[in-house]
């Protein structure tokens, strides 16, 4: 425990004007060294969340949490599945799909896609499709009329526009002859166009679930039942529990077998960003080694007379710990309010930089977002503070070590 005679004279070493100004000078560098660290640390790391949660929103917004299939990829008695599934706790919505992968022709122009057959009244309550319509709506999708959704990518490929003719070309349901094995193709109607800026838009169309029966010859079955999690980042032991609830034969998957590995490597270039910027604080926190030695040689004689009046080794380390401590505390607390000031202004600043200087940080046509997205943690806040403030307290020990092992005799024999 700290004595207060350390903390006083500590204190008191900070405050004090140094006859040796370069101390001093220092002493201030150190501390914007870490201001400026922390700062830079916390903004990155706001700037890398708001983009992981743009991100998990538009790709996990779109991808199912949580799928229930059966054997040979289709499910029977699908309305007893989706009961039992709704009834589980986490479960936020769920509706039956059917999914195929096929060619689309339009224009003379083909184009792979995978094909979903949808209820649209009960999708929008598991996919954000409905948020991101460019053109049209999804209720536009009715049964018995074939009409069609594409992605803005598809649709840009194979120059469709709403009320345009497209063929749709399936491997599945294909009737065999003697002779071969036919396609089955049929002509769908563009009723809207969708836009998530991801990669379901080059890949993805939307028909009516009714219509992708009668295409695939599904009959009354369908391909599973895909379910939202109301925790999506729990969606594996969601999946977990509604495997155990289900009384007929199933599978079961969740979006971390299709979409895991990319949100892995987020976090990893998130963690290696975090070490890599922490050195930047680690060589300010240094530069405190650098003052307090200079300080420890400056102050010889008045740590001979403290040492002569009673003072323990203990109590010199306190003194020079507290004074150096001091500089990485203001360091770390004033980059602190820095950056989380930074965090939460920096899109407005970006925006006032592009509309005034006529600049595009972020063009539309190249990143999957038009704005720099922010995403302020405190988990990150404090893991940063406290790690500059630590590592400006380790780099104290060994100057106040060196200060409790000056001997007095030594130190005031040319005073």
């Amino acid at each position: 425990m700290l004595r207060p005679v350390s903390l006083f004279v500590g204190l008191r070493y900070t405050r004090a004007k140094r006859r040796n100004h370069f101390i001093s000078f220092i002493a201030l560098a150190s501390m914007i060294g870490i201001a400026l660290g922390v700062t830079v640390l916390i903004t990155v790391l706001s700037v890398m969340n708001g983009f992981e949660r743009e991100l998990q929103d538009r790709i996990l917004g779109m991808a199912p949490h949580v799928i229930i299939t059966g054997e040979g990829g289709r499910l029977e008695k699908w309305q007893q599945v989706k009961t039992e599934a709704e009834a589980v706790s986490g479960v936020e919505a769920a509706t039956p799909y059917i999914a195929t992968q096929g060619m689309l022709r339009g224009h003379g122009v083909n184009q792979y896609a995978m094909i979903q057959g949808i209820v649209p009244d009960s999708h929008q309550n598991v996919s954000i499709i409905d948020e991101h319509m460019v053109v049209g709506d999804l209720l536009d999708l009715k049964a018995g009329e074939f009409g069609i959704v594409l992605g803005s990518g598809i649709a840009r490929r194979l120059g469709m526009f709403p009320g345009d003719k497209i063929t749709v070309v399936v491997v599945e349901g294909t009737t065999a002859t003697p002779v071969n094995i036919s396609p089955r193709m049929k002509r769908f109607t563009v009723t809207g166009i969708f836009e998530v800026r991801a990669e379901v838009d080059s890949n993805l169309a939307v028909i009516h679930i009714e219509d992708a029966a009668k295409l695939l010859r599904f009959g009354k079955k369908v391909s599973g039942i895909r379910l939202k999690s109301e925790q999506v980042l729990q969606s594996a032991s969601l999946a977990y529990k509604v495997s155990q609830q289900l009384s007929v034969p199933h599978y079961t998957s969740d979006w971390s077998h299709t979409h895991g590995s990319l949100f892995k490597a987020i976090k990893m270039e998130k963690t290696m960003m975090f070490i890599l910027l922490t050195f930047i604080i680690a060589v300010a926190a240094f530069n405190i080694v650098s003052t307090l030695v200079m300080v420890v040689t400056d102050k010889q004689a008045d740590i001979a007379i403290l040492r002569t009046i009673g003072a323990s080794p203990a109590t010199i380390m306190n003194v020079f710990m507290i004074q150096g401590s001091l500089n990485g505390f203001m360091g770390a607390l004033f980059g602190l309010i820095g950056g989380v000031s930074l965090s939460l202004t920096l899109p407005d600043i970006v925006t006032w930089a592009e509309k005034n200087f006529g600049i595009s940080l972020l063009p539309g046509d190249v990143y999957f977002v038009s704005f720099l997205p922010t995403q302020l943690q405190m988990s990150d806040v404090i893991n940063v503070t406290v790690s500059a403030f630590l590592m400006s307290l380790l780099a104290t020990i060994y100057p106040a070590w060196r200060a409790a092992r000056v001997k007095p005799a030594e130190a005031l024999r040319y005073e």
